[in-house]
């Protein structure tokens, strides 16, 4: 059986269609969905149309597949946008499935599910999702034991505390310290054997890391982000305009307005949870979804 799951994120919308032996298609578009609900509580105008027509090319595509059974969810960003509802009706006509607007601790769990299985082994986990708007924090063996969803991201940090690229050293302080702030009251009920770093901000960090030469799923998949190496890395950032980001030659350009920020998540998601570096997964919560659907009968 075919199966197509859909992941619309506050910054990237993607897709997934496999039969659980085969991916026929893996996509990733960033449309930067959530840009602005923070401050305004709705959607942009613009960004809300460009996510719409990547939803529609990729119920299309799901058409064109063959895909049998579909399941989409949303997350932060259409959480929190007034207009989400709306939203969500009409990207359902487009991908042929109505879109469930998922609470953060459900997308904990379907993290949680995607990246331990992709892992062969029974160590204790804490998963680690940094999304746009929310940030996931998931431990446990086999099954979720304790998860927490804080409300701050990529997208939302960088709209709150990060104006301009270059960033100014008055914005990184600030930003570092709301991210520190805000997962202030994560405590883990022990000590996990290791961290996985899960969704676009902890994947292209490893990527650039990694100094690729072209971003390389394979090369990230299992690869070792660590904190200090985090801590040059927005050094780094912070240096640089919004174009120099962008022709970084691993990242998708389009996350390069949220790029900075993501490190600073990531950073202080570590010293959250008091660990010196994170293993990094390709698997997440879009992977879980697609097996929630391979597993009905």
């Amino acid at each position: 059986m075919i199966v197509g799951a859909v992941d619309i994120g506050t910054n990237s919308m993607r897709l997934l269609v496999t039969d659980g032996d085969t991916e026929f298609c893996r996509e990733t578009r960033v449309t930067g969905l959530g840009q602005g609900v923070d401050a305004t509580g709705r959607f942009d105008v613009k960004r809300r149309a460009a996510t719409l027509s990547v939803l529609g090319s990729y119920g299309r595509m799901m058409e064109q597949l063959g895909v049998e059974r579909r399941r989409a969810v949303a997350t932060s960003a259409t959480r929190d946008a007034t207009d989400g509802a709306a939203f969500v009706e009409t990207a359902g006509v487009l991908l042929g499935t109505r879109p469930e607007v998922i609470s953060g601790i459900e997308e904990a769990s379907l993290s949680f599910r995607g990246a331990v299985a992709a892992f062969d082994d029974s160590l204790s986990s804490v998963v680690i999702d940094i999304g746009g708007g929310s940030t996931e924090f998931v431990f446990g063996e086999q099954a979720v034991v304790f998860s927490a969803s804080i409300d701050i991201g990529s997208v939302r940090l960088t709209d709150r505390v990060i104006p301009s690229l270059p960033a100014p050293a008055w914005s990184v302080a600030a930003a570092r310290q709301a991210a520190v702030s805000a997962f202030s009251d994560v405590a883990l009920p022990e000590t996990p054997d290791r961290v996985i770093g899960v969704a676009g901000a902890f994947t292209s960090l490893s990527a650039i890391a990694l100094d690729l030469p072209a971003y390389d799923r394979d090369a990230v998949h299992g690869s070792v982000l660590t904190r200090a190496g985090l801590s040059d890395t927005i050094r780094t950032l912070a240096g640089l305009s919004l174009d120099q980001t962008a022709a970084i030659s691993s990242l998708d350009p389009k996350r390069a307005p949220v790029i900075l920020a993501g490190a600073i998540v990531a950073e202080a998601a570590l010293s959250a949870v008091d660990a010196t570096e994170a293993t990094i997964s390709e698997y997440d919560l879009l992977d879980a979804l697609a097996a929630s659907l391979l597993d009905r009968p």
